[in-house]
């Protein structure tokens, strides 16, 4: 290899490096914060001056006034830094005994729920942060939220009626409840909830 072609090279990679290293991401980032700048800057959602969480990103609710996510298997759980699967097959015997455990559970926390517990509530996401649960499984959740909230049912139907998200310019996706979102409509509407004997917490 002569010099010449070493100088093209070293030209190539220069340029390479401008345009999709710098100049690109550039771009993109100011058409982003243009365009959608709430998005581009994490879709945070404010209460009471702080923010308390990502539309887009899980967080865990153990407090049973309170809709709670699907499991997540991200880091130690719900870690937006460690987003991930647990990478679990249907023959793993250590999924079916995770799953047995939340159906159990989930079993004995709501025994006013509907039906047997849905799929979704005992699964984990690909990327362990769903924020959304499906209108059949917030809606599963009612008789306990409206237990600990000492609440007609009907009333937290409702509220999660109007939390319902439909499919995204109209084909996208199917219909969603955004479980941090709908817990922040059930404060406002029924007061703040009392902290669980566990700790559990509150948006």
């Amino acid at each position: 290899m002569n010099a010449k072609q070493i100088v093209i090279a070293l030209r190539m990679t220069l340029v390479t490096l401008v345009l999709t290293g710098l100049a690109y991401p550039l771009a993109i980032t100011g058409a982003a914060q243009l365009v959608f700048p709430r998005q581009a800057n994490g879709s945070l959602v404010p209460r009471g001056g702080r923010k308390v969480g990502s539309e887009l990103i899980a967080q865990s609710f153990t407090n049973p006034a309170y809709l709670q996510p699907r499991p997540s298997a991200a880091g130690t759980g719900y870690d937006a830094a460690g987003s991930a699967a647990s990478n679990l097959g249907p023959t793993s015997q250590k999924l079916r005994d995770r799953v047995a455990a939340d159906v159990g559970r989930l079993t004995a926390e709501n025994p006013q729920a509907p039906g047997p517990v849905p799929l979704e509530l005992v699964t984990t996401s690909g990327s362990g942060l769903d924020p959304h649960l499906s209108p059949e499984a917030a809606a599963w959740q009612a008789p306990r939220i409206a237990a600990a909230r000492r609440v007609d049912v009907a009333k937290i139907q409702a509220i999660l009626a109007r939390n319902l998200e439909g499919r995204t310019l109209g084909v996208l996706g199917e219909p969603r409840v955004n479980v941090l979102l709908a817990n922040l409509a059930l404060d406002g509407e029924l007061g703040l909830a009392a902290a669980a004997p566990s700790g559990g917490g509150s948006p």
